[in-house]
């Protein structure tokens, strides 16, 4: 065993214990630090590590390999298609659940409501809404808090850091997942603006993750067929497509969950990929498809045919001009303006909203509270403020509208009367949606009650999102924009020689909204044609979309990221930062490193092992004929624990024979999905078999990947990220040192960390072009 310093490498983050308790959001919230091998997952501070996609390629490895016939590359393939079908068959089934469970509890809710109303109860009314909300989100938060904290949020930013490679506990439990889909339930039917699409995105990848654990000795799934997927790279790809699944099933957009997997989610993709989740996808459109058609029969509930998940409301034809065309433009760059500017307030909500989850669990469950009450007092006061409107003569369904979704909402106002404002507030999201993107409808709300809308929604989906609870921002942030579309198409509307109508400019205004938060473009593009069931909308979604995304890209970033940034996920972005050009990967590395011999002592390894957090340790081998060392490869602590644990290796000396691969198998070392991991201080080692040895060459991996200590920082990041590394390590320009110099992890590629090295970097006039918000706007 060798410690070298002070040029050596890391592990997952910083040496020592001290960093894992180290909070992660310091008191001044001025520059969040993402190096550190904390983080907060869902709504707990938890320890991370990193995913192994690369392949061990050592002895045992390589005797299992050269083992398989065409037997096993069978049963390889069929398990991977199978669990593809499985996902898609048990996501859609989740998703016409929740759209189900959402549409009949809620809808129950307002028919009581409204029924009160009717009979000029009003107070009881508000007491029955405001209580009904607030049972339901405490439901929620208590649930999430106390069962399962990794289920708070819309899970995205967690998925798509599990994809670049980040580890955290409990993601993609089996708790996770049941919290997720009750509490996604709940929190949508108490009101709140937040929605279900990015509840289900987590869905999704924790129904792949749950059917990629490769078997359960706990529950008795030991099938030899499941060995295979007992790997990170496989449930890597499986977790992909239940991503793509989940979009798929929350839109009933099949081929937009596949864009937004590929655009959004996926650090690294390929063609076999792509076919794998467009057949997920497929299974997911063709079972709500089923369902959908039973539904539409009436056996599903009083509340069953409320849409159903998708917002079929534009299918007539539509032409549009070249007059139309600065109208769409503006609505791109106002789109990209306001979103950036919802994603700049969201932040500074979520990071208040910090201090207060600090305090502890009582204190999430009050500002829970608190949100769903005002939320409350809000969607039954404000529409009060609205003006009664005479029903249209011609109007496709029955007005006034009574407890149930529709156009023409009665609340206070006589017979053959609608209040506008209340069709939009005093309604599911869903249904507010169809209000808005519905045509022949350009007289039906006044130009006032949509800009309170607006205003409405903006703040209460900002307020709510950082609660303890399953809330996602994709319904929110398309009620929101679909709100601002409609309100400029009534102040551009109706134009001479111009076709397009209010509900025209309610698509696009959401298109280009998402656009200015999410900043996707592609995959938003296809969702929002399934979701509208309108190819002729095509040219003018994907104008709005590009000009949104590039003038909110002028500000800041989109809203995954930053939140991802705000949790302390260490997230490895595709592009590299100018300053990295200017550093070699000699400037990042940090000390000590510690290597082991080919033959080891065992004491040497347990001590080793207890007084670090590494989880990669380079193999040396000393030459006879001149003394120099070699580099053998790399070992992982995961395998130095079995090997301890199993001791079938050890030996009396340091002379015998190699060959300690032989009692082992590669599913010895295979790696469990989910549960406790053995630990070395799990292992009771007794002070003879410290004194004894283990030959660690059937268990190295001899070919890890290297650079030379002189290569480009930014040149080792994309090596990095793209071939999905946990560990790079770092060999010498003179060949007369030590073969290696350190070792390269995804701490080390952090901007903060390399900034906290180099600090006259940030002043450094390599800089990506980006607007600076003014001081004046940084209240928190």
């Amino acid at each position: 065993m060798n410690r070298l310093s002070p040029d050596g490498g890391g592990d997952d983050g910083n040496d020592g214990s001290e960093s894992l308790a180290s909070p992660l959001l310091l008191p001044q919230r001025s520059l969040i630090n993402s190096t550190s091998q904390v983080a907060l997952v869902g709504a707990n501070v938890c320890p991370i590590e990193s995913l192994d996609y690369e392949i061990a390629e050592n002895d045992v490895f390589k005797q299992d390999w050269r083992s398989r016939g065409k037997k096993q590359m069978f049963q390889y393939l069929f398990m991977k298609w199978s669990l593809c079908f499985l996902v898609g068959l048990i996501v859609s089934l989740i998703g016409f659940f929740n759209n189900l469970a959402v549409e009949n509890i809620a809808g129950l809710k307002f028919v009581v409501t409204s029924n009160m109303m009717l009979a000029g109860r009003f107070k009881m009314a508000f007491f029955v809404f405001s209580a009904s909300n607030l049972v339901l989100t405490l439901f929620a938060t208590l649930i999430t808090a106390f069962i399962a904290p990794a289920a708070a949020g819309s899970g995205i930013p967690e998925v798509k850091a599990y994809l670049n490679g980040v580890d955290a506990p409990g993601i993609l439990s089996l708790r996770t997942l049941f919290v997720k889909v009750v509490g996604s339930i709940s929190a949508v039917s108490a009101s709140l603006v937040v929605g279900k699409a990015g509840p289900m995105v987590h869905t999704g990848a924790c129904v792949a993750s749950l059917l990629g654990q490769g078997g359960s000795k706990k529950y008795g799934l030991t099938w030899k067929w499941l060995r295979f997927f007992k790997n990170d790279r496989d449930r890597r790809d499986l977790v992909t497509c239940g991503s793509a699944a989940g979009i798929a099933a929350a839109f009933r957009a099949p081929v937009g969950g596949v864009l937004f997997a590929l655009e959004e989610m996926a650090s690294w993709w390929r063609s076999a990929l792509l076919w794998r989740s467009f057949f997920a996808t497929a299974v997911v459109a063709i079972v709500l498809r089923a369902l959908i058609d039973v539904c539409l029969s009436g056996k599903c509930g009083l509340f069953g045919k409320g849409g159903l998940i998708m917002f079929d409301v534009y299918s007539a034809s539509i032409t549009y001009h070249l007059t139309d065309v600065p109208s769409v433009l503006l609505l791109g760059v106002m789109g990209g303006i306001l979103g950036s500017f919802y994603n700049f307030l969201l932040e500074k909500v979520l990071r208040m909203y910090n201090y207060i989850n600090e305090k502890g669990t009582v204190y999430k469950i009050l500002l829970a509270c608190l949100i769903s009450i005002f939320t409350s007092c809000l969607l039954f006061g404000v529409p009060w403020l609205g003006s009664c409107q005479p029903c249209p003569p011609d109007a496709l369904e029955a007005c006034p509208t009574i407890g149930r979704s529709g156009n023409y909402k009665k609340f206070q106002c006589s017979s053959g009367h609608y209040n506008d404002l209340a069709s939009l507030i005093f309604n599911t999201n869903d249904d507010a949606i169809r209000n808005l993107f519905s045509r022949n409808t350009d007289s039906e709300f006044h130009a006032s009650s949509v800009l309170v809308f607006f205003l409405i929604c903006c703040v209460l989906s900002i307020l709510s999102y950082g609660i303890v609870a399953p809330v996602g921002l994709f319904v929110p942030v398309i009620v929101t924009g679909a709100s601002y579309g409609r309100f400029v198409g009534m102040l551009f509307g109706g134009r001479p020689h111009s076709s397009l109508n209010h509900g025209l400019y309610a698509v696009l205004g959401a298109a280009s909204f998402l656009g200015g938060s999410m900043r996707m473009t592609v995959s938003l593009c296809v969702i929002l044609l399934e979701l509208t069931n309108n190819l002729l909308l095509l040219p003018l979604i994907m104008l709005v979309l590009l000009i949104s995304k590039t003038v909110a890209d002028a500000f800041n970033g989109n809203i995954y990221d930053l939140i991802m940034k705000a949790k302390g996920l260490p997230y490895l972005v595709a592009h590299t930062e100018p300053y990295m050009r200017q550093l070699t990967v000699a400037d990042v590395l940090s000390g000590p490193l510690w290597t082991f011999h080919g033959v080891e002592k065992v004491g040497t390894i347990v001590h080793v092992l207890r007084i670090t957090k590494h989880n990669g340790f380079p193999v040396v081998d000393e030459c006879s004929q001149d003394d120099s060392r070699v580099l053998y490869g790399l070992i992982l602590r995961a395998h130095l624990v079995e090997l301890l644990k199993r001791k079938d290796g050890f030996m009396s000396t340091s002379a015998e024979s190699r060959g300690g691969g032989v009692e082992f198998s590669a599913a010895d070392f295979a790696k469990r999905g989910s549960g406790t991991r053995d630990t070395i201080d799990d292992l009771e080692i007794s002070a003879e078999e410290m004194e004894m040895y283990v030959d660690l060459h059937p268990f190295t991996n001899a070919s890890p990947y290297t650079v030379v200590e002189t290569m480009s920082l930014a040149k080792a990041l994309v090596l990095f990220r793209q071939l999905g590394l946990r560990h790079l390590l770092v060999i010498p320009k003179i060949t007369n040192r030590s073969p290696v110099v350190g070792i390269l992890t995804r701490h080390d590629f952090m901007p903060e960390h390399v900034l906290g090295l180099h600090p006259l970097l940030f002043r450094s006039r390599w800089k990506r072009l980006r607007l600076q918000v003014p001081r004046t706007f940084s209240i928190f």
